[in-house]
């Protein structure tokens, strides 16, 4: 009869044991002390990340040929597929205006190129090299002055009633 007792108290000791055991153990993936938490670190290019970028000068600036194989790239890599056909703006901002979110020179549209942005610019540094970007950056540089490769033009209808409001005649029409 005492193996019969004996029996529920050692499995009692056993099941008691067992979860004084399974207490003291830490959960596997616990980080040691003082470890970076894991959204911290980067891997890769980050868009937007915020970090001060070391300013750049760009090799071609002011160079035509340059200017002009970056505006191949623009269509090439499909640039106009967000900015428009003359980077007027369309799903992605214009590149045309005077004030620009993420700075304007041509170190800041470099690494808004290559790094991207938060609100939907990719980063295209891992897949464009860098002297095409930069030729890019030398095209879209050129937007808006005289030496632009391809400027918008506007329609006949539009231009003339554009020169019209712009040159009144000196006097009223005499009836």
């Amino acid at each position: 009869m005492s193996s019969v007792t004996s029996s529920p108290l050692a499995f009692a000791t056993a099941a008691l044991a067992l979860a004084l055991i399974g207490c003291a153990q830490r959960p596997v993936e616990v980080a040691p002390e003082g470890a970076a938490s894991a959204t911290e670190t980067a891997v890769g290019p980050v868009p937007g990340s915020g970090k001060p970028l070391p300013v750049r000068s760009n090799p071609y600036a002011d160079n035509p040929t340059a200017a002009n194989e970056g505006y191949q790239f623009f269509s090439w890599y499909n640039c106009s597929g967000c900015h428009g056909v003359h980077g007027g703006g369309g799903m992605g901002p214009s590149l045309r205006d005077p004030v620009w979110i993420y700075g304007g020179s041509p170190d800041h549209i470099f690494a808004s190129i290559s790094e991207g942005r938060s609100n939907g610019m990719p980063s295209w540094g891992t897949k464009i090299p860098e002297q095409q970007i930069w030729k890019i950056v030398t095209y879209i540089g050129t937007m808006n002055t005289p030496t632009e490769i391809d400027p918008p033009t506007m329609p006949l209808a539009k231009q003339q009633e554009h020169e019209a409001s712009a040159n009144p005649p000196a006097s009223p029409p005499q009836p």
